[in-house]
């Protein structure tokens, strides 16, 4: 029976510096849990810096996980399940987003429950399957949970070419709403490619005296941004914001609402994002695929580089 497998691990708390390639313990699944043979993950920009990286909680007050594992979107193929579990099966493709305080998939295997594993995606591989879990489960509860889109609802997608915001055009398109987004220059016609109806160049113009009458606002940017984005709201409009609590006395000021969250798990979810997927309505991108040896760079990239897409990486070949 084998009992160990490559990893890629962090024995104490920093950054990519602290990322080593080696050999660890194979994990085994407890009751409730599946052990997925891990073919593909995904890197999050500031992942090394969130305390559920290292403790059990998320507010650091728990206890030290090290060695971590990071990465906490996977995908891949289940290889043995624990007591008590009946879907998935064994050799079944599934994908997921791995619960933060739990270790994550840049390793040859992973445990995790099994009733957040999703069946993987059948247009796409493994890699642009990995790209998927984190970004478009936090837009798919955003705007379907939380804002409850419908056709015709008028969307503001702000930070619209990054790695939330590439979902977050597409999902709204899906959904039927008329989308508006704001992006620089450089990526106008990329967003534009994505389904939004028209694209403000946000450091050529100030984006409130070019969009009116919004229904929606996902904020994916934070700061002056969102405090500037109330004025385009119609009177009882929502903004959804992943980065920072809404005030709720200026919201009562402008007569909207104000809502944020931390991305969840999602079994469902994840089944309705696939559905789009398979149906041709939302395309993940991935900037780059690198192999597991080459977990650090990816972590240095994510703090330097400017991406289009998902920094993937490929831990091992098969359907």
């Amino acid at each position: 029976m084998v009992t160990t497998m490559h990893a890629v691990r962090a024995h104490r708390r920093g950054g990519p510096e602290q990322l080593r390639y080696e050999t660890a313990p194979r994990p085994e699944p407890d009751p409730g849990e599946a052990l997925v043979a891990v073919r593909a993950a995904s890197v999050t920009a500031g992942e090394l810096d969130w305390d559920a990286t290292w403790t059990d909680s998320f507010d650091g007050s728990g206890r030290d996980r090290t060695p971590t594992i990071p990465s906490h979107e996977v995908s891949g193929v289940v290889a043995d399940v624990g007591p008590g579990v009946v879907t998935p099966r064994v050799g079944e493709a599934v994908y997921a987003l791995i619960p933060f305080v739990h270790d994550g998939a840049a390793a040859e295997f992973v445990t995790l429950p099994a009733g957040i594993l999703a069946p993987k995606p059948r247009r796409i591989d493994h890699d642009a399957a990995a790209s998927v879990p984190l970004a478009a489960l936090t837009v798919w509860q955003a705007l379907a949970r939380h804002a409850g889109v419908t056709p015709g609802r008028h969307v503001l997608v702000h930070g619209a070419a990054g790695g939330v915001g590439s979902f977050a055009v597409q999902i709204a398109a899906a959904l039927g709403a008329q989308v508006t987004a704001t992006a620089a220059a450089r990526d106008a016609g990329f967003v534009a490619g994505l389904g939004a109806g028209r694209v403000v160049d946000y450091a050529g113009s100030r984006f409130e005296d070019e969009v009116a009458d919004v229904d929606v606002v996902f904020d994916a940017v934070g700061g002056a941004t969102q405090d500037r984005s109330w004025s385009v709201l119609r009177p009882g409009g929502l903004l959804v914001s992943i980065v920072s609590p809404p005030d709720p006395e200026i919201a009562r000021a402008h007569g909207a609402r104000g809502v944020f969250f931390v991305v969840e798990p999602d079994r469902a979810g994840l089944e309705a994002v696939s559905r789009l997927v398979d149906g041709g309505k939302l395309t993940p991108r991935v900037d780059r695929v690198v192999p597991l040896t080459e977990t650090r760079a990816a972590y240095e990239a994510l703090e330097h580089e400017h991406r289009r897409g998902k920094v993937v990486i490929h831990v091992a070949d098969g359907t």
